[in-house]
């Protein structure tokens, strides 16, 4: 049996941008360990509501503690223009169904799409909940045609019960925020891993070693796999 890394992602949580920069840059390696990767887009409003967990924007003690980690994050991951945009948090249904219906029809592009939309809202301060500004982060990848279909489809039951399924496995595997991870490793053991500086843990999960990872701490934002430099 293949180990398997399935990360939950929520393209309103930065740290989800953080861990998906954590398992690009580490894909060929983990590929090279035989280690399937699933990325899965969620509603990170559900799991709150059905974890009963709370943002932490909504605790003032863990707001105060964010803006320390923020900066910390923002260093080792290399991303020194990542902020939280004035119109924070937005109510992210639309673009990860959107990013549902890319998975399943423009597979080839999902990754570098998930970045361009974590990109145009985390470093680009653009309101990606709002349908004219979301199909242009589309188009960058998509022809205008291919993009309007997504939108149909990130608007259509279909999609809206992707998402919803999508946030109920999560659920179902213990989620409780975003980033969420759920391996399993070559004996068929299932863990849990929560946030993106628990990334490089999943790896300890995994019978077969896995070296050479890293978060990029480097300064670099470069993640292999995808065509762009952010």
């Amino acid at each position: 049996m293949s180990s398997k890394i399935t990360c939950y992602l929520d393209c309103v949580s930065p740290y989800s941008y953080y861990a998906l920069l954590h398992i690009e840059r580490n894909r060929q390696v983990l590929e090279a360990h035989n280690v399937e990767i699933d990325i899965v887009p969620v509603f990170l409003g559900g799991i709150n509501v059905g974890s009963g967990n709370k943002p932490p924007w909504s605790l003032d003690a863990k707001a105060k503690y964010g803006a320390y980690d923020s900066a910390r994050a923002k260093k080792q991951f290399g991303l020194p223009n990542l902020q939280s945009p004035d119109f924070f948090p937005i109510l992210s249904l639309l673009p990860q169904r959107a990013l549902c219906a890319v998975k399943e029809a423009h597979r080839a592009e999902f990754i570098n799409i998930f970045f361009d939309i974590f990109h145009a809202m985390w470093e680009d301060g653009k309101d990606v909940s709002k349908p004219e500004i979301l199909v242009e982060v589309l188009q960058l990848r998509l022809k205008a045609d291919e993009a309007k279909e997504v939108m149909a489809k990130a608007n259509s039951p279909s999609y809206k019960q992707t998402l919803n399924d999508n946030t109920k496995e999560a659920l179902d595997h213990g989620a409780f925020g975003c980033p969420w991870f759920f391996v399993r490793n070559s004996k068929g053991e299932e863990e849990p891993f929560f946030g993106s500086d628990r990334a490089g843990w999943t790896s300890m999960h995994i019978v077969t070693p896995v070296k050479a990872l890293t978060t990029g701490s480097g300064g670099t934002a470069v993640y292999p796999g995808c065509d762009a430099n952010y």
